[in-house]
């Protein structure tokens, strides 16, 4: 696991994203273990989705609204894999406005 610095970091952003309206829900295994933390935000025409499976594996997608099963989406405009805390500032600056991204952050 990271430093504390980076937890703190980490727990802060995830406080900036819960401020903008993103929803939180944690998938557990059959043992009742919480396996990631994913957070889902829909707003206008787009839905930004975040899974976080540990401080070095995030993945963050912007999907169009009309996608059946936003998380495991067949279309995507915009998505970042890296460290939490990179995925996290990456998302956070994200425009609202989904004609504003590049297809890739």
């Amino acid at each position: 696991m990271g430093s504390t610095h980076d937890t703190d970091t980490v727990e802060t952003r995830l406080m900036d994203l819960i401020g903008r309206g993103y929803r939180f829900i944690h998938p557990r295994d059959s043992d009742g273990a919480v396996v990631a933390v994913v957070g889902v935000r829909p707003h206008g025409t787009v839905i930004d989705i975040l899974r976080l499976d540990a401080e070095n594996d995030a993945t963050a997608l912007r999907v169009p609204a009309d996608e059946q099963d936003p998380l495991t989406p067949t279309r995507t405009l915009w998505h970042c894999h890296g460290a939490a805390d990179q995925v996290l500032d990456k998302l956070l600056a994200l425009p609202d406005e989904a004609a504003a991204i590049s297809p890739a952050g």
